[in-house]
């Protein structure tokens, strides 16, 4: 790593997202130089071991290697950010300061921080930490229970734009073979979007207390249900908040309606 020229890898599977943090980071930072830009965990771990940039941007949802294993590979020789769409993931390490993280959407204020830490560090030739018990913790942490990290964001594609929905305006969710759709409540109104990850992988990311599995193809978010109608074979069927669709309630699901 060098004192008067620093390098830096971005790591994140949304190329839209990596374009945009590439751009804010360079307004912030023009100093910078971003040596290269991967898409998945492996690809970060190469192209840190052609470059050694001084610096990576790890994104910690990553198909293949995750952010979190790509960290684990390249250790204490740079200094790691990690770019995560949860909230929190109650990890001690963060709070201590021995690793930096951001939330997406990642805000201007929160990477000026950021950024000034990091160039504090390189300034007085501050070596990264020896983080290999940190990253097992935080490993471990996100390998654990659901309700360790919660789901904030999710990011849905539609031509050459990526748009980030707030998980607290979704309405439901429902299975589309390899695809999710969600519905969802832009500006006010009701909308729909495709996301690039399976029902079951969401359903283990989301608060249990308010979305619930009611159909083995459909979540729904419980304050967005005005009514739920009692059908024929102990089924059921839910009408939602200012939208016309309804959704199905399965067998094996109407025993959590039955209060209502």
């Amino acid at each position: 790593m060098t004192q008067s020229a620093p390098t830096a890898l971005i790591a994140d599977d949304e190329p839209m997202l990596r374009e945009a943090f590439a751009r804010l980071l360079a307004e912030l930072w023009p100093e910078l130089s971003i040596v290269a830009q991967a898409r998945n965990g492996r690809e970060a771990v190469a192209a840190f071991e052609q470059h050694r940039p001084d610096v990576c941007f790890l994104d910690v949802q990553m198909p293949g290697l995750s952010g979190v294993e790509a960290a684990r590979a390249i250790g204490n020789r740079a200094h790691l950010v990690f770019v995560t769409a949860f909230d929190q993931y109650a990890v001690e390490a963060f709070a201590r300061g021995a690793l930096d993280y951001l939330v997406k959407p990642v805000e201007r204020e929160r990477l000026r921080e950021t950024v000034e830490r990091l160039q504090e560090r390189l300034r007085t030739v501050q070596p990264p930490p020896a983080i290999d018990e940190l990253i097992r913790d935080l490993a471990a942490r996100l390998g654990a229970t659901p309700g360790e990290a919660r789901l904030r964001w999710l990011r849905a594609g539609s031509g050459q734009s990526t748009r980030l929905i707030p998980v607290d305006e979704i309405d439901f969710l429902r299975s589309d073979e390899k695809y999710t759709l969600v519905g969802w409540r832009g500006d006010g109104a009701p909308a729909e979007a495709l996301v690039r990850t399976p029902l079951k992988e969401l359903a283990a990311q989301l608060d249990p207390e308010r979305f619930v599995q009611v159909h083995r193809s459909v979540i729904v978010n419980l304050g967005s249900v005005s009514q739920v109608r009692r059908g024929l074979n102990d089924t059921a069927t839910i009408h939602l908040k200012g939208r016309p669709e309804t959704l199905p309630v399965s067998r094996a699901y109407v025993h959590l309606f039955r209060q209502m």
